[in-house]
């Protein structure tokens, strides 16, 4: 069944749109598509997302009077940070050549070989099927007086789109490329609601790159991207840069890249963004609970303030796990004592951080901010 609203206490009763006397608007349940109630018997948890918990608020009467208005709704609690604060992670591929010293997945891209490996698999559980060959990865600082890392890598050995159609045309017939995201963007966009219908896509404004910040920073990632595999330790399996490629080297041809290949890595979130009562821009308390109403909670990645460093799943799990304690009345599980945690919280910490982007210099260094 697909929800259609959030259903009001009170609703033609006189009482106005949504009020229970005396108090706050408490969600009694919701409303489907196909016009049928369902009542809850204690709470309604919106879990539908970053696009379409806002967009469910929105139409039910949460959100920004003045959007509201346009959408033909009644105001039952005014909250402006409804759909707001949208944040997504961005990333782009760098490709390379290998040599053919350096064997990649390449060759088993074909039809055939890709049966191959999938009957080995079924079979045996073994082979190149039984990973999904991001067995790599790591986070680096862009610049000195950055904390902890704003750029995360996945390596793959093979040059080739998300989908898996598209491969890098290479001379050696091998390839390899690093998945490239800056995760810590500043630009903010917002998702509105265009119809009651829910069955009808909202508005999306991600505004992607909107900040100066967020050029100059990807443009770093990519030049010390090139350090990292201009290191010794890849002599012999390095070959020829695919993308952006070597012609790309002013911050103007390396800007034309990015505008070019950017993508979503489909991590949406911050849209009802928990935060303090007097934040006029929080949609949910530290419990999840709507602020303005009862009765009412979000459970999902729109929730976060902001935007994790890395992927969005883990958190978002954790999250759940808070919320699923709140909602039971359950008290908060105690800290965890892991000395190595509590130590250092976000893992370990260059020393001298402010005056280092990295802790020693590269044996190759070509990038000098």
């Amino acid at each position: 069944a697909s929800v259609a609203r959030v259903m009001w206490v009170g609703e033609g009763e006189g009482e106005g749109e949504g009020a229970e006397a005396g108090g706050k608007p408490r969600a009694e349940g919701v409303v489907l598509a196909d016009g049928r109630r369902v009542v809850a018997k204690r709470e309604v948890v919106l879990s539908a997302g970053a696009v379409a918990s806002p967009q469910l608020l929105q139409v039910s009467g949460v959100g920004d009077p003045s959007h509201l208005s346009e959408l033909g709704v009644d105001c039952v609690v005014e909250s402006k940070g409804v759909g707001q604060n949208l944040q997504d992670h961005l990333e782009v591929y760098f490709q390379h050549e290998c040599t053919d010293k350096a064997p990649s997945l390449k060759p088993y891209l074909s039809l055939i070989q890709k049966a191959l490996i999938g009957i080995r698999w079924i079979l045996f559980r073994d082979g190149l099927g039984a990973t999904n060959h991001f067995e790599a990865a790591a986070f680096i600082r862009t610049k000195a007086g950055v904390e902890y890392p704003d750029i995360q890598y996945h390596f793959l050995p093979v040059a080739v789109s998300y989908d898996g159609v598209t491969t890098a045309p290479t001379k050696t017939g091998h390839s390899f490329q690093l998945h490239l995201g800056h995760n810590r963007s500043m630009s903010r966009g917002e998702i509105k609601a265009v119809s009651t219908d829910m069955a009808i896509a909202p508005k999306l404004r991600f505004n992607y790159m909107s900040r100066d910040e967020d050029w100059e920073d990807w443009r770093t990632a990519l030049r010390l991207t090139r350090e990292i595999i201009d290191q010794p330790c890849f002599d012999g399996v390095r070959g020829d840069e695919i993308a952006p490629g070597a012609a790309a080297q002013t911050d103007e041809e390396l800007d034309q890249y990015l505008k070019e290949h950017l993508e979503s890595a489909y991590h949406p979130c911050g849209t009802c963004k928990m935060g303090a009562e007097d934040d006029p821009m929080a949609v949910v308390g530290p419990d999840g609970a709507v602020y303005g109403t009862d009765g009412l909670r979000v459970v999902d990645a729109s929730i976060f303030p902001s935007i994790t460093n890395g992927n969005l799943n883990a958190p978002t799990i954790m999250t759940a796990e808070k919320m699923a304690d709140a909602i039971l009345g359950l008290p908060p599980l105690p800290p965890s004592d892991v000395p190595a945690a509590n130590n250092a919280p976000r893992g370990w910490v260059d020393p001298n951080w402010r005056e280092n982007q990295r802790e020693y210099a590269p044996m190759v260094p070509t990038y000098t901010r």
